[in-house]
């Protein structure tokens, strides 16, 4: 058997919290019905799927760069780190990467971006829905640490809640300071008391 490992983030978008990636090596005995890009499921679906995945996967990884790292590297290079800290976080080797999108990360074995293959390759639909559930549990910890802004709702994205939390409350230090509505809102003088 050849280990072909897919590989998906997510929450490149939102303006708070850390940037999340998944590796999944898929089998081929025992194909899990149901997968599809995590954001055409139900958080339900997505439950049911991150479990069943975790169970029959061959391998499988989640990683992350913190909030800090993509300050620092900027969200893009942020991702393609927390990519290849999945990737190597694999126990078996793959023989080769596919990433949803249209860029690969800094890996040793051949790769290949595939745009739109969370919809169409299964180990990157399973890893799709890794990354998003994670993502989404990191919110929800989120939501008990900083109350008032809504994470638990609206998952760190820039809804008119969240900004208008963000200009009330002040950026809390899991806020990104390089995205423009965070340091719009530590302009206004306002910071979270940590």
């Amino acid at each position: 058997m050849k280990y072909i490992c897919g590989v998906d983030e997510a929450g490149r978008g939102p303006l708070a919290g850390a940037v999340y990636a998944a590796a999944v090596i898929l089998p081929e005995s025992h194909p899990i019905v149901g997968l599809n890009d995590s954001k055409k499921l139900s958080a339900r679906q997505r439950e049911r799927l991150f479990e069943e995945i975790k169970t029959h996967a061959v391998s499988w990884a989640v990683a992350s760069a913190s909030v800090i790292e993509i300050d620092t590297l900027n969200i893009l290079w942020a991702t393609m780190l927390a990519m290849k800290r999945a990737i190597e976080a694999l126990s078996v080797l793959p023989q080769e990467v596919l990433v949803d999108g249209n860029r690969i990360p800094d890996v040793a074995m051949p790769a290949r971006a595939i745009v739109r293959g969370d919809a169409t390759i299964p180990a990157i639909s399973a890893a799709s829905i890794l990354a998003k559930v994670s993502r989404d549990r990191e919110a929800d910890e989120l939501e008990l640490h900083y109350p008032g802004y809504g994470f638990a709702r609206h998952k760190g994205y820039p809804t008119p809640a969240h900004l208008e939390a963000l200009m009330r409350l002040g950026p809390t230090p899991v806020h990104r300071q390089s995205f423009s509505p965070v340091r719009l809102a530590s302009a206004q003088g306002n910071l979270w008391l940590t």
